[in-house]
């Protein structure tokens, strides 16, 4: 295994692992410093694309952004989501994590689990590229918000996953949307480490869709926190341009050739 990667697992139970999603390079060349994992997530099918969920992304689509991202990282790691429908079978899923890879140069891509293709994952784990799980809400396989873990059923359920994904051979485990006593017990189960989202503080590290904790995508579930409205410090920069452009003041004499 990648050492990197290895640095990764070797945070549990030391200190909490910071991820964010990123998907151009100005925010990437921002990210690379204080995170450990980038992930280019397919999250940006809502986020930039405005669509509706994540379904229709292409692979196309997460190699043009995993380049842009990829490229300008030099600390974290950066982490490629393999789109719906792009690992139906061992055969699909080989061929195109290996294409990922080779296009982005990226450091590992995450697959979403079903309950029943941890054959498919481990099957890509087996190619040497590291693979980063995804339990309980699982936007490629559900179209509307649902919370995992209130029953004692339902946590038996995730902790089973979680610890199949773990034999799978992935090296990390995104949590989504669990309540935080199923947080903590898959967390203190599993020898690798637990990344939330909507998880609770049990998880061993945390992560958030950045235009989300920096208000700009409109999206704020109970679990989001926005860090900046960064919105409005945009809409108040526009303004100012909209004002200096209708009165003539821009471009003025420094700004002109």
């Amino acid at each position: 295994m990648k050492k990197n990667i290895l640095k990764i697992i070797k945070t549990k139970n030391k200190r909490p692992l910071v991820c964010l999603t990123a998907y151009s390079k100005p925010i990437a060349k921002i990210l690379d410093k204080y995170c450990d994992i980038v992930l280019v997530g397919d999250s940006l099918a809502t986020a930039m694309y405005g669509m509706k969920n994540t379904h229709n992304v292409t692979l196309e689509t997460m190699i043009q952004h995993g380049v842009s991202v990829s490229s300008n990282l030099s600390k974290a790691l950066c982490i490629i989501d393999m789109p719906t429908n792009t690992y139906r079978n061992i055969r699909e899923a080989k061929k195109n994590a290996l294409l990922l890879v080779r296009k982005t140069k990226c450091d590992g891509v995450k697959m979403e689990c079903n309950g029943k293709n941890f054959k498919i994952i481990e099957s890509v784990v087996k190619l040497g590229i590291p693979v980063m799980g995804h339990i309980g809400f699982t936007p490629q396989h559900y179209n509307k918000f649902r919370l995992s873990g209130s029953l004692k059923r339902d946590r038996s359920k995730l902790l089973n996953e979680a610890k199949k994904n773990e034999k799978a051979g992935v090296f990390s485990i995104v949590v989504e949307c669990v309540t935080n006593i199923a947080a903590k017990e898959i967390t203190q189960s599993l020898k690798i480490p637990t990344i939330g989202i909507g998880a609770s503080i049990h998880c061993d590290g945390q992560i958030l869709v950045t235009d989300d904790m920096l208000g700009l995508s409109g999206f704020y579930p109970r679990f989001v926190k926005k860090f900046v409205k960064l919105n409005n410090i945009i809409k108040k920069g526009v303004q100012k341009y909209n004002k200096a452009v209708l009165s003539r003041k821009f471009p003025s004499k420094i700004n002109t050739f």
